[in-house]
């Protein structure tokens, strides 16, 4: 999943952001609330992380805007003020949740899941795709009911793969999915990583599920 953080506190940004890779999600990050609107609005993240004082733009402004143009993304909103008042009045600007710094990692872990799933309610627990079952709440996989064990990388690369079955994707596209914006396009980091995964899902099994399109990208389909 990726997850846009806009904070313009370098030294926060850089830990949430660093925090949130280590557990899969790709990251990309605005530094003051113009910029974070203008990223938030491209419609390819699952949450914004959103911090109230922000230089150019406020976060409150950024939230009433969002939910004025019916972006419906959930919004985690950070901020050195504790006190009821201010609370009630992000949650009614559209806020889904709120955390006071400073915080702990693991709170802040917790309430991005928190806020991923109750988005994923009513629609399906599991992503499967022939014997191929992923799990995104408990972050599972299993092929064939064997367990497969992922690095964080490989389990973001294989859910996209897995909520884009039968679609080709270009190494840019998952790049942009699982890395960020400013990736170096021209690493071959993509096929290192796919290579990886296509070895744990793949290796010794009848049937083939990931799939090389030369000179494209990849797909993930049954084999004809």
């Amino acid at each position: 999943m990726r997850l846009l953080v806009v904070e313009d506190e370098k030294k926060v940004a850089n830990f949430i952001k660093q925090g949130l890779e280590e557990e899969g999600y790709a990251i990309d990050v605005a530094g003051d609330g113009e910029e974070g609107l203008a990223m938030a609005l491209d419609g390819v993240h699952d949450l914004f992380i959103l911090d109230i004082g922000l230089p150019r733009m406020n976060g409150l402004q950024v939230l009433e805007e969002l939910r004025r143009r019916k972006v419906a993304t959930p919004v985690l909103l950070l901020t050195v003020r504790a006190t009821i008042e201010d609370k009630v009045l992000g949650l009614d600007a559209g806020a889904d949740d709120y955390l006071t710094k400073p915080f702990a990692f693991q709170e802040l872990l917790a309430r991005v899941r928190a806020l991923l799933r109750r988005r994923g309610e009513g629609g399906p627990a599991l992503l499967q795709f022939s014997d191929l079952v992923l799990d995104p709440a408990r972050r599972t996989v299993s092929r064939g009911g064997e367990k497969l064990d992922l690095t964080a990388k490989e389990f973001a690369i294989l859910e996209y793969f897995m909520r884009n079955p039968e679609r080709v994707l270009t190494r840019t596209q998952i790049i942009e999915h699982v890395w960020d914006y400013d990736f170096d396009t021209g690493t071959n980091l993509v096929d290192v990583y796919v290579n990886y995964l296509r070895k744990k899902v793949d290796s010794g099994r009848e049937s083939k599920l990931i799939h090389t399109i030369r000179g494209v990208g990849y797909v993930l389909k049954k084999e004809a």
